[in-house]
């Protein structure tokens, strides 16, 4: 494991694999960069590997005594760039989903002179006051509840009543079929108990940009020329219970250069339940032979 040097006061744990140009994978939450690992071994053979683990989240720093700013969206891009820099990266692909995906977005357009293209599943722009349906609400319920103090009454330092709601999730966010709690559960309860971290991973939700009912409620389109005009790749789940595929059609509004790839059978997890569909857009990316597709292109599930 290593770490960046103090950013804003928090450092950075990270993991690095691999020679040549980077591909920087940011995970979700609940989770830290180990979401990554069956992705990062596939990817390590053609590229640079870079998986930190965010603020406040795994091994990096928490420090919940100097307040929420730090561990927000605009905090965690921030260390994210701070990261790239410490590196001297250049070129980098950016691949995230879950709030990883709202950090690399916002990297790109903070710092579009570091990134190359990005490589995203939900969330992404365009759902628009859709979070506001009652189906929506409900699936988003976590989002409220993280912001009440109940969280550090209930939760934080308490190892069984961790594993059961991270249970809840990993089991109600996967896909049929899905791995995914036996390979990240017991990790997750391991990183989750020490009192703080709970508190300090769910901090996020009680900034003012991280409720995504809320963001995306005061959703707003972009003109033209602020759409995001990085090369994107859009991998989107079947079976994501946050993010229907419905919610895929206005990406156009928002993205200015982007492919979308469905994956059948995978759900929220998708980096974990299946890196192989990731693998194939970065290697296009890596090779050049990357290209804008069809928004509602369905294909069949790619194998290593």
């Amino acid at each position: 494991m290593l770490f960046t040097k103090p950013i804003d006061g928090y450092r950075l744990a990270y993991r690095k694999n691999g020679s040549g140009r980077a591909v920087v994978m940011i995970h979700g939450s609940p989770g830290d960069g180990h979401e990554y690992d069956r992705l990062a071994e596939l990817v390590a053979p053609h590229a640079m590997t870079v998986v930190p683990d965010l603020r406040g989240f795994g091994l990096s720093d928490k420090h919940l005594d100097r307040g929420d700013s730090a561990l927000s969206r605009d905090g965690q891009a921030s260390a994210v760039i701070g990261l790239i820099e410490e590196l001297g990266l250049r070129d980098v692909i950016l691949v995230g989903y879950d709030i990883g995906g709202f950090t690399v977005q916002m990297v790109a357009r903070l710092r579009p002179d570091l990134v190359s293209a990005l490589v995203l599943a939900p969330p992404l722009p365009g759902v628009g006051k859709r979070i506001l349906d009652v189906k929506a609400v409900n699936e988003f319920w976590h989002a409220t509840f993280f912001r009440t103090k109940l969280v550090e009454q209930v939760f934080d330092g308490k190892p069984d009543a961790i594993r059961a709601l991270l249970k809840v999730h990993l089991d109600g966010w996967s896909g049929p079929g899905s791995t995914v709690t036996d390979e990240l559960l017991d990790h997750m309860v391991e990183v989750y108990s020490p009192p703080g971290a709970f508190t300090a991973g769910v901090t996020w939700f009680r900034t003012i940009e991280g409720n995504p009912i809320s963001d995306y409620a005061e959703e707003t389109m972009p003109q033209a020329g602020e759409r995001l005009n990085k090369p994107v790749s859009v991998l989107w789940p079947e079976h994501d219970p946050l993010f229907p595929t419905a919610w895929a059609d206005q990406l156009d509004k928002f993205l200015s250069n982007f492919s979308f790839r469905f994956m059948p059978g995978v759900g929220h997890f998708s980096p974990t339940e299946a890196p192989q569909f990731f693998l194939h857009e970065i290697l296009a990316h890596l090779s050049g032979e990357w290209r804008a597709g069809s928004q509602h292109q369905k294909t069949t599930a790619l194998a290593v």
